[in-house]
């Protein structure tokens, strides 16, 4: 993506356009990827990874203007991160009213809806678990914690930190993974002509959301972050 943002940065290095508004544009776009993925069919899925595609340029392009301009603000650092909260949360609630079928001549089945809300609460319980060791250590009056720090105590934690980061199955419920993931699935309807396996991609995701939040929680404690 870093290939395509530069060759919009060099149009826009010149205006009055500042670092914070292609933010906010970044911010839109990642919200937009729910009400997408509702059109039915592929068509849907094909306008959830172009939302989250054209949030992921965003995200280079504002930073890019920001080390151009030498523009750089609380603000933006901060509406950044709650952009990729709300990218997060939006792919996967999304997924989850898909597959409910709201647009079905049938009664719209909450079960799947439900079970995106649970991915996407997880989702965003994972990217605040981590934040709130800096708030935690802030408000201790301890520096930023680095990276050797994250590595648990224990051997077999560890371990098994290494075995979870190798398999990358957390991956999953980010939202530029779980877009992709989106339009297989949709694909794979489409020849079944049903939601089988975008509901069965649901139900696995929440599955992740729910382990990996009681794994990153559990991984946080083990270490040595909180000292």
């Amino acid at each position: 993506m870093r290939e395509v943002s530069l060759r919009i940065d060099r149009h826009l290095v010149n205006t009055r356009v500042t670092p914070n508004q292609v933010t906010y544009v970044m911010t839109a776009a990642a919200v937009l990827a729910a009400p997408a993925l509702l059109v039915p069919g592929i068509t849907g899925a094909v306008l959830g990874v172009v939302m989250v595609q054209l949030y992921l340029l965003l995200d280079c392009v504002d930073g890019e203007i920001a080390r151009w301009k030498k523009q750089y603000s609380m603000t933006g650092v901060y509406m950044d991160r709650v952009a990729a909260y709300l990218c997060d949360a939006a792919v996967l609630l999304g997924f989850g009213l898909r597959a409910a079928d709201p647009w079905g001549s049938g009664r719209i089945d909450w079960l799947w809806a439900f079970l995106g809300t649970l991915a996407a609460l997880g989702a965003v319980l994972i990217k605040a678990e981590t934040d709130l060791v800096g708030v935690a250590r802030h408000q201790q009056g301890l520096p930023p914690v680095k990276e050797a720090a994250s590595e648990p105590r224990s051997s077999g934690m560890a371990l098994a930190r290494r075995a979870a980061g190798a398999l990358k199955f957390h991956r999953l419920i980010l939202g530029i993974e779980a877009s992709l993931l989106i339009l297989l699935l949709a694909i794979l309807d489409a020849v079944r002509d049903d939601l089988f396996f975008s509901r069965l991609g649901v139900a696995v995701l929440a599955g992740i959301a729910v382990v990996q939040t009681l794994l990153h929680l559990v991984s946080i404690l083990a270490s040595s972050r909180l000292r």
